[in-house]
């Protein structure tokens, strides 16, 4: 059975953002029976939001549904081959403490995902990536629970349609299932990913000469305490847009009046932009729109001064959007889910 569902409940201090927002029905499960109960005693009308470790979430107002937060943990080595570790995790596992797990396994290949807020059944869905990683790159197949029938489904890579932060899951699959456990297949002969972003600089500082999967671990979360803000301090969501991806017309058309716009190879026409440079350049860096703000060192990332609420945080987001939009004619899309 599941645990009791509170009533009314405070959700401030479950969203990284700490925005103030209550639920009407809020429940823990704490593993795959206790889902089920849930789902079996809820209201199938009843609006449902899975609830991880609140980091990629903006509440702009309260729920009027049940939240359920995910607590399924466990996770273990459960095969190998001669050429890969096969390693499964539960949905609610801390996914940084996760990614450390695996080196203290002598497992590389998540090194460079090392501090990302959340927790593991998240990070299919966003398909989250850092320092030129992505999550889809140790992939293997994740379970999930389908919300109509509570049945067990078996999903391989190709079934989750990765691509740029964006999964099947956040698409044609989003609201139909809960995420239950994550397999990783960890290759033996691990190449280390060094010549991204401040990596192999960082690296340098820590006088890596012949670095270590947590070494780069190590240096990985060295740059992301210095550049992004610890939520615990001041509430934020980490990045709150997604780098655009346009085709090179676009990209033409951007570099007439900005030669030095940075950018990178996406597809054989598309190139990636840097959300955070386009935010800069229409001055938002470090500016306030009430009690949210653009942070002073990184204009990715939205912050709560302080009762800032989920609305407010919102408004500030879309009056970002319109300044990119008619400065660059470049569309930004928010990486956190708006509630």
């Amino acid at each position: 059975m599941p645990r009791s569902t509170q009533h009314n409940v405070n959700l401030t201090d479950l969203n990284t953002f700490g925005v103030a927002a209550r639920a009407r029905s809020y429940a823990e499960v704490r593993d795959i029976d206790e889902l089920r109960a849930a789902l079996k005693q809820r209201n199938s009308t009843e609006p449902l939001l899975i609830l991880g470790g609140g980091s990629n979430l903006l509440l702009t107002q309260d729920f009027a549904g049940l939240v359920l937060q995910n607590k399924l943990v466990v996770k273990k080595v459960i095969s190998q081959d001669a050429d890969a570790t096969y390693i499964e995790a539960a949905a609610g596992e801390n996914w940084h403490d996760f990614v450390r797990w695996t080196l203290d396994q002598q497992l590389a290949g998540l090194e460079n995902l090392s501090l990302i807020p959340g927790t593991v059944g998240a990070a299919p869905i966003q398909n989250i990536g850092a320092y030129g990683v992505e999550m889809k790159d140790t992939f293997h197949s994740l379970q999930a629970l389908d919300i109509s029938d509570q049945t067990i489904r078996l999903f391989n890579r190709k079934q989750c349609e990765f691509s740029y932060r964006d999964s099947v899951f956040k698409r044609d699959l989003k609201e139909r299932y809960v995420i239950v456990s994550v397999i990783f297949r960890l290759p033996r002969a691990a190449k280390l990913h060094l010549d991204y972003g401040d990596v192999r600089a960082e690296l340098a500082r820590m006088d890596c000469a012949a670095p270590s999967a947590r070494e780069v671990s190590d240096a990985v979360c060295n740059i992301r305490r210095r550049k992004l803000p610890d939520p615990a301090v001041i509430g934020n969501a980490g990045s709150f847009f997604k780098n655009p991806i346009v085709n090179r017309g676009v990209l033409a058309g951007i570099q007439s009046s900005h030669e030095k716009v940075p950018h990178y190879p996406a597809t054989d026409d598309h190139v990636k932009l840097a959300a955070g440079w386009l935010i800069e350049q229409c001055g938002w860096k470090g500016k306030s729109l009430g009690r949210a703000a653009v942070h002073e060192q990184h204009a990715l990332v939205l912050v709560n001064r302080g009762g800032a609420s989920g609305a407010e945080i919102l408004a500030l987001a879309r009056a970002i959007q319109e300044s990119v939009r008619a400065k660059f004619s470049v569309e930004l899309e928010p990486e956190p889910v708006i509630v």
